[in-house]
Formats: structure tokens, sequence, C-alpha cells
């Protein structure tokens, strides 16, 4: 049949339906926008080779006003490109993306013919078409399709006005639908052979998974039996659900057309009880007419890897000794959840809290660096102890943690934190059977308050912990901005402190010591203070810790121990009553193997004969009972007299202070000022003397500033006072020209 035979038989057709030419048609059939983009999605590579060659005639034909159309198999306009003013046209005619073209309704048109004769390209002009608002158009189309199958793809419709008619338009269009054609077909090959080279499993050294389109198991290669510890038997034919976890995976590319790429899984494998941990890829794999015929897993070991970067990144961001997370771990924590907070998706507060023991550098000094790490291994477990579910506590190094709080509704939640946190200092830790006491220091800072950053807010969190000390310790502080201006006045403190030691600053002042029978002076005691040369008089409070910190207090020690010596010779020498003073000894200083010898050298070369020099040590410095003994027995075999100062604020083990070699203990003023109206104090100091008397030791109280205290200590028959009631601490000069005065002031205060 010729191709007019063919416009004939369809316009016969239209008459028989009933048909109007001089009527405009309208389809019956028109896409919703979602189902053109699932159409348009289906067809898109089809589309984009359209395009291409699409473009090629526009520009071949620039003058011309031409529209290019593309129609599917079922005559549904997919896309138009080219002259808009046509293009326009036909769309308030009716004719657009998403209309059906079917002969029954739009009459004889290019599109339902090419796809009715397929083997043949097809031409309307003017009068050819059936509707007679077409009659003023030159149509032209050619059917295309897949060339190894001949399956029908759709249409490609040239439209123009009938003045531009031309018949080397349809020999133009049938070479680019053959151009098209040959271009379907090589990315179709091309597709298969890509399947091709998936389905070379053995050739691999990865874990291969092939399924069919309803998920069973078509294939599973030798490497997927090694890894899995299953074989093919057990595979094969059974639903790919059956493998955890890379299952799932591949049942969501079927379901779901998902893709997935380097996902870690890992697994236990089979029979052996070891886990195995790999990357997994999963994919659609789809026929030549781009149907889903299956999905594709691949997954390969790297089980070694892994486990190496487990251990580096674990000993990376984890403190050795204690297991707890490191500061590197902390702020890789820390710093994307500000980043969130930042961008306002983070619904919470966040705080952070700096702990610091307290007098930690004792128990390394005292008890040596092995019991200082098993006192840190246990706090930290009862740290951790103390965390919920977001919480974090991290080792910064030395004695020093870090919390992070990341949910925080308000400041009050992160003190009753803090409480809980100093609550678990309150029960003793065991170190080798020996119990021992310590406190911690906190400092507390919240987000966006304190700081914007890591770095603002760790200083200033610290800065608050370092208040908390300055007010006692063993306890927490909130930073608030005054406090910056304190930790600026600290380093400049430090710095004036060095340039003290060299400038020779210090001044000792001396508080006497009473016999508390006949009320005479039996000793004082040297107190260090520090006549800054613009503030005055500056407190030990203030300076001491500080020095303790930086290291400072060995230099003044041994500068306060000289002194002190020299001054009671000069004194004797001066025609004074002979009598002891007493030096304080720092933790730092006492811990020191060649401390006995530098006593002997400072008493050698002050000529003060030892059983005139008496050395207080703290009860906390004696718990290294290996260190403390031998050297007690050195010291004390020198000649000098040894005292424990602040006696009932430690916790001395009877069974060893017997073996102690000492003089006397000295009652802490906790415990005086508090006498006469708290009986557990009275209690206590009662105790601690006649526990001393009975060691055959002697008792000194301080802090003595009443009459009424004086009369109960009196009575108790403690041996020597001293405190306020007698005299405040006073400089040498002064000591030395009132001592007569002093010595009848205190008889009178008896």
């Amino acid at each position: 049949m010729s191709l007019s035979n063919y416009i004939i038989e369809s316009k016969s057709f239209c008459d028989d339906a009933g048909m109007n030419p001089k009527e405009i048609p309208f389809p019956k059939v028109v896409m919703t926008p979602k189902e053109l983009e699932d159409k348009r999605q289906d067809y898109e590579e089809i589309l984009s080779v359209i395009r291409f060659f699409g473009n090629k005639i526009l520009d071949s034909m620039k003058g011309t006003p031409i529209l290019l159309a593309v129609a599917d198999a079922r005559g549904f306009i997919l896309h138009m490109m080219g002259d808009e003013t046509i293009k326009n046209m036909i769309n308030q005619l009716g004719i657009r993306t998403g209309i059906q073209f079917s002969e029954e309704v739009m009459g004889t048109n290019v599109v339902n013919l090419s796809l009715k004769h397929s083997g043949y390209a097809i031409q309307l002009i003017g009068p050819d078409h059936y509707h007679e608002y077409l009659h003023q158009t030159a149509c032209y189309a050619v059917a295309f399709h897949y060339t190894d199958a001949n399956n029908l793809l759709g249409s490609l419709i040239i439209m123009t006005a009938i003045e531009y008619q031309n018949p080397l338009m349809v020999t133009m269009l049938s070479t680019t639908v053959d151009s098209i054609e040959r271009e379907l077909m090589l990315r179709k090959q091309n597709r298969k052979l890509d399947i091709m080279n998936q389905i070379l499993m053995d050739n691999t050294r990865n874990g291969i998974i092939i399924t069919d389109k309803e998920g069973e198991i078509t294939d599973f290669n030798h490497f997927a039996q090694d890894l899995t510890g299953l074989s093919k038997e057990q595979t094969l034919g059974r639903s790919v659900l059956c493998l955890e976890p890379m299952g799932q995976y591949i049942y969501d590319v079927i379901r779901h057309g998902k893709k997935y790429e380097d996902i870690q899984i890992s697994f236990e494998r089979k029979g052996s009880g070891t886990r195995t941990v790999c990357l997994f890829d999963a994919f659609p794999i789809y026929d030549e007419y781009k149907r889903l015929i299956g999905a594709f897993g691949q997954f390969r070991n790297i089980t070694d890897r892994y486990e190496a970067e487990e251990k580096y990144n674990y000993l990376a961001n984890h403190d050795d000794l204690t297991k707890l997370p490191n500061r590197r771990y902390y702020k890789q924590v820390l710093v994307p959840l500000l980043e969130r907070a930042k961008r306002g998706l983070h619904p919470s507060g966040i705080a952070i809290m700096y702990l610091d023991l307290d007098r930690f550098k004792l128990v390394n000094d005292t008890l040596g660096h092995s019991n200082g790490d098993l006192l840190l291994k246990q706090i930290a477990e009862r740290l951790t102890s103390s965390l919920e579910a977001t919480d974090l506590v991290a080792r910064m190094g030395g004695d020093e943690f870090m919390f992070l709080f990341p949910i925080v509704t308000d400041e009050q939640q992160v003190v009753h934190r803090a409480e809980r946190i100093l609550s678990l200092f309150q029960h003793p830790f065991n170190m080798n059977g020996y119990e021992f006491h310590i406190t911690a220091s906190i400092g507390i800072a919240f987000y966006p308050d304190d700081g914007l950053d890591i770095e603002m807010l760790m200083i200033h969190a610290d800065t608050a912990m370092y208040r908390a000390k300055q007010r006692g310790k063993n306890q927490y502080v909130i930073y608030s901005d005054d406090m910056q201006t304190k930790s600026h006045e600290k380093i400049k403190m430090e710095t004036s402190l060095r340039r003290a030691i060299d400038n020779n600053e210090f001044v000792l002042y001396y508080q006497p010591q009473i016999d508390i029978k006949s009320g005479d002076i039996k000793g004082a005691e040297a107190l260090i203070r520090w006549m800054h040369p613009e503030r005055g008089l500056v407190s030990p409070y203030e300076f001491i810790p500080l020095a303790e910190e930086t290291g400072l207090i060995i230099q003044m020690d041994q500068w306060v121990l000289r002194t002190a010596c020299m001054q009671n010779k000069s004194w004797q020498e001066k025609g004074l009553p002979p009598m002891r003073v007493a030096v304080n000894l720092s933790s730092q200083q006492f811990s020191k193997e060649y401390l006995a010898e530098t006593v002997k050298a400072i008493l050698e070369e002050t000529g003060l004969e030892p059983k005139f020099l008496e050395l207080e040590i703290t009860e906390t410095m004696t718990m290294d009972v290996e260190h403390t003994i031998p050297t007690l027995r050195q010291l004390h075999s020198l000649g000098v007299q040894i005292s424990i100062d602040d006696f009932g604020t430690g916790y001395s083990s009877l069974n060893y202070l017997k073996k102690f070699s000492i003089d006397r203990l000295k009652i802490d003023q906790s415990f005086v000022r508090d006498i006469m109206t708290n009986s557990h104090d009275s209690d206590i100091v009662g105790t601690i003397i006649a526990m001393a008397h009975n060691l055959g030791l002697e008792v000194i109280a301080e802090g003595v500033e009443e009459k009424d205290q004086l009369r109960f200590l009196q009575y108790q028959k403690c041996n020597e006072v001293q405190g306020y009631y007698f005299s405040e601490p006073i400089p040498a000069e002064k000591f030395e020209l009132h001592f007569q005065e002093l010595q009848e002031k205190v008889k009178r205060k008896y």
C-alpha cells in the first residue's frame, strides 16, 4: 500500500467515525505532570540522544521555522523543541506535551501514521490532514526503534508552515532517525558489556551476590562463600534477606531502586565466631529495555585495615593510663557540637566542666608516682560512673579532667551534676591497702554565655576552677566575667613572685609559742611574708599556693630555713633566752632525698645548734611511709626537733605515727577555734592530747584567741599554745627589742 493510500484510508476512518473536519479536536487522554515526569525519566536516555541530534537539525535549518516533537510508542508527546511561534500556536490548539495523539480523536496525523506504519517516513502536507486547522502546515514523522529487537520506541516529528514544505525534510528526518537508532543501539551494547563485566564474578577478590528481580539469590561466588562461611547450596534460590546484614541493602535496591556504595558492614562468619568487616556496594541490574531484572551486591574484606584503624584511633583518642578519652577526642566531639549550635541546629544549652584534683602533687611527692597513677585510675572509674548517656569525661593530662554536658536546660541542672561529682570524693580511695582521701575543685562554663569557641570556654572553665581552689578547694565555681581580670592578675603575680626571690623581698614574722604551765616563751614559729614594693605586705595565702604550683616553693623554703636559723642564732648572741625556732617544710621540700644534707649544711653555715630548730611537716606529707620513716630518722639524728603540723586534718595511721621520729603534735586551729561551743571539736582535741601523751609526744595548740580556750587546754594538760590571745606574728626586730615586754604580757594573760 502506498503512502497516499494510507492517507485515504485514515480519512475514510475519520469520516466513518463521524468526525467534523472543521472542528478543532481536543485530546481525550492527557498525562498528569507526575505521569509526564515519570515517563520522561523512563525515556531519559532516548530524549538526551534525540535532543543532541535535534539540535543539529535546527542548526542546519536556521531561518526556517520548524518545530521538533517526540512521541512515545503510544502517541504521547514527551518533548518539543524549535520555533516558539509554532509551539505557542499549537499549544493554543491543545497540542502540548503530555497529550496523546490517537487517530479516533485527533484525526489523520503524522504521529499515529508513523507509529502505525513504522517502516515508512510519513508526510502530511496541508489538506492531507483530516482537520482543516492543520491545512496550513506541513508535518513529517519517522518512527524509531531498538534495531536489534525491532521494538517500537516512538516517533520523531517535524512541523512547519505549509509555505516551508520541502521533500528533503523527509530524507533529513529519516537520516537523523538512523543516527538516533545507531546511538541507542551502541549505548545498549555498552550496557550489556557492563552487565557482563559485573557477572565475571570469580575474577575478583570480592564477595559477589546476584539476585533476580524477586530477590532470590541466583549466584554467590566463592569469595562470598569464604567471607560469610555459607555455601552455594545454603544460599542459591533463597531470599536475599537471609543474608545479614547485606541482604536488606540488596532488597532495598530491588524494591525501591536504591544504590549503595562503600557501606561499612560487619557480620559474624558462620561457624568461626569471628567478626568480619567489609565495604559493601549494591546496584540494580537492568536488561536492554531498562527493565529491572535483578540486583548485584559485592563486599570486600577490610577487617585487618579496620582493626588497625580502630587501634590507632583508640590510641590517638584515649588516655593510656585511665582509658578515658583524651584532649584530642574531647575537642573532636565539642568543636562540631559548637558549630551546630552556632547554626541554630542544637536544641539546648551546652556546659563544660573543668575538674582538677586538690593537692595531687602531694600524692606523687609523698606516695610515689605508681600510687599516683593508681589513684588516677580509681578516680577515672568513679567519674565515669557518674555520667549520663549523652555526657563525656576526658583526661586532659596530669590530674585534670574535663566534662562535657551537651544537653543543658538550665544552670541548676549543671550545679546538681557538679555536686554529685564532688560527692564521689567523700569516700576514701584504697591504694594497696592504704585508705587515702582527696578532694577536687571544679570550674564551670556555659555556651554561649561564657564563650563561642572551644578555646574560650576551656580557658574560662579553667579560670573558674582556679577560683574554686582559691576559695578553699573541694567546691565548684561558675565562671563570671570578673574572673578574667583575676587570671591576668595571677600571671602578673607569678612574674612578681619570681622577681621577689631575686630581689630578696621576703621577710619573716615570728609568733611566740608559750609553755602552758609557766607562761614562758619556749619558741617561735617563723612565718614568711612578702613585702611587695607596690602593694606592701602580702599574705602568704595569696602567694604560697602559686609558689607551690610553679615550683618556686623550694627556693623559698631554703631561704626561710636559712634566715630563721640565722635569726635565732643572732637572738642568742644578743642575750635572748635560748629557744627553738619552728620552720614549715613544703611537701616538695620534704620529698627531696637530700633534705637532711640541706638542713645539716644550713645549721653548720649559721652556727645554730640543731636542738633549737624545729621542722614542721603536715600529716599528709607522711603518707609515703617508706620515704617518711628514714627521712625523719635522718633529721632526728641531726638533733633537730620534728612536729606534725595541722594534726587532725589528715589521715595518719596510729600504727605508723608511733614509728615516726617526732617530738610533738600541733593541733590545727580549726579544732581549737570551736572547742568551747562544739563538743565534737572539744572531744577531738582532748583525744589528740591524751593520745600524744600516751605516745610520749608533746602537744602544741595553735589558734588560741580567748582565755576560755586557754583554760580548756590547761585542763587537758596541753604542753604549749600559740595564737592571737598572746601575740600576732611580729617582725624579727620587734620580737627582739620587745621580748621582755612580750614575755610579761604573756604572763599577765595567765
